[in-house]
């Protein structure tokens, strides 16, 4: 399979039609779309349809989408290989968004000191949509915190946060769940595993939340709460890197959920050698 057809392919799919294509890629729109009807036609089906004058890929074509990804990043992985030795090329990294405040900084530093050719793209998201975006080939590894569905991937342990519960500073301390019946719980969208954990622990003593309220970063959670409107789970090292310590009451999870297990997650098959380089950067003992 011709790799300059998949790279036009994909720079249509990302950008949504031929002539932005075309201008990316610093390519004639003539030459795009015949590239592109080639590589249709060899392939024996159509790889996007037409909507609202953009075009958006067939089923066909998303399958193929993520078979180019990988195949045009391995043919930058094998160039990288036979020259200086140096890693090059793009490593896609999914990441909670508290692990990207509070964890990765110092890692990617040196990570960047050591192999300055390879580019960081950073992801955020809850668990269980990271997890999804590795096993579809979307990044190449995530962070992610149990509990999150596994199946099919392989991990290291990163991190082991301690969790903390925290409420308004004019609510009377926070001694168990059952204090807890009928306030707002402050939480990312489902699927985010520190959401999950409150939940459980919730459930355990019967107690069902007033209802949630979703937010997507952890200041907009931490503020919210502050103001009085409920209560909330977060590492502590979060609230240490937002010095939120003094505007909520901080309590703490009985039992098994005080703290959190954050794994780097990936495909067996997807292997790469930046990827197998962050590994090694876990590994070692950081300062």
């Amino acid at each position: 399979m011709d790799l300059d057809a998949l790279q036009i392919f994909k720079t249509v799919a990302d950008q949504g039609g031929v002539a932005r294509a075309a201008a990316h890629l610093n390519r004639v729109q003539s030459n795009v779309s015949t590239r592109l009807k080639q590589l249709e036609s060899s392939l024996g089906t159509p790889l996007f349809r037409r909507q609202n004058r953009r075009l958006v890929l067939s089923d066909q074509g998303r399958v193929l989408l993520s078979y180019a990804d990988r195949l045009l990043r391995l043919s930058d992985e094998a160039q990288s290989a036979v020259r200086a030795g140096a890693l090059q090329g793009v490593l896609r990294i999914g990441t909670m968004e508290s692990t990207a405040a509070a964890r990765l900084p110092p890692i990617l530093a040196a990570y960047h000191a050591a192999w300055p050719q390879v580019r960081i793209e950073l992801v955020t998201g809850t668990s269980g949509a990271l997890a999804a975006k590795v096993r579809n080939y979307e990044i190449e590894a995530a962070f992610v915190a149990q509990p999150f569905p596994s199946e099919g991937l392989a991990a290291m342990d990163a991190f082991r946060e301690e969790l903390a519960l925290i409420s308004p500073m004019a609510w009377e301390p926070v001694d168990s769940a059952k204090e807890l019946g009928d306030r707002t719980v402050i939480a990312f969208a489902a699927g985010c595993s520190y959401r999950r954990i409150l939940e459980s622990w919730l459930n355990q003593e019967g107690v069902a939340p007033g209802k949630v309220m979703e937010f997507a970063s952890y200041h907009a959670i931490v503020a919210c709460v502050a103001a009085g409107s409920g209560v909330a789970i977060v590492p502590r090292s979060v609230l240490k890197v937002l010095g939120a310590e003094n505007s909520v009451r901080v309590g703490a999870l009985s039992g098994p959920y005080g703290q959190a297990l954050t794994q780097l997650v990936w495909r067996a098959d997807d292997d790469t050698p930046a990827l197998q380089a962050l590994r090694r950067k876990l590994e070692a003992p950081q300062g």
